[in-house]
């Protein structure tokens, strides 16, 4: 039970659960948008949802009362657009808004390496002058 409890104290198990939490929030979010904007927007050119696109490749699609397929192969393609869609503007928020602001904070941020080589350097310096004002004296 130690184990376990280290393992569930440890900062990456809480950040991912924080990150799943987020994530299904922000799925919803994405959802929304893509089907209260994106597909109005496709549907100025067409049907208002996107699901409504489909093709029949195999001889004529009966469709009954429930909406599915009694007779006929019928492609789905609409929602695998909506999907992608969603998939695309998913990515591009998670890039622009988490991935790119966090690679400029790591930029500028000073590892620890680099903080002791910049004191180190700094100490060098500085007994340099000393020694060279110790000569002179000398």
């Amino acid at each position: 039970m130690k184990g376990f409890k280290e393992f569930l104290l440890r900062g990456n198990v809480i950040d991912l659960a924080i990150a799943v939490v987020i994530g299904a929030a922000f799925t919803n979010i994405v959802n929304a948008f893509v089907q209260g904007i994106i597909n109005p927007l496709v549907g100025a050119f067409g049907a208002k949802n996107l699901n409504a696109y489909t093709s029949c490749i195999k001889g004529p699609c009966v469709v009954n009362a429930n909406g599915q397929v009694t007779s006929g192969i019928q492609l789905m393609w609409g929602s695998v657009l909506s999907a992608v869609l969603q998939f695309v503007i998913t990515a591009a928020v998670v890039y622009f808004f988490i991935v790119v602001p966090a690679a400029r904070f790591m930029a500028r941020r000073k590892s620890a390496e680099e903080v002791s080589a910049e004191a180190e350097a700094k100490e060098v310096a500085l007994l340099t002058e000393i020694r060279d004002a110790l000569v002179r004296q000398a």
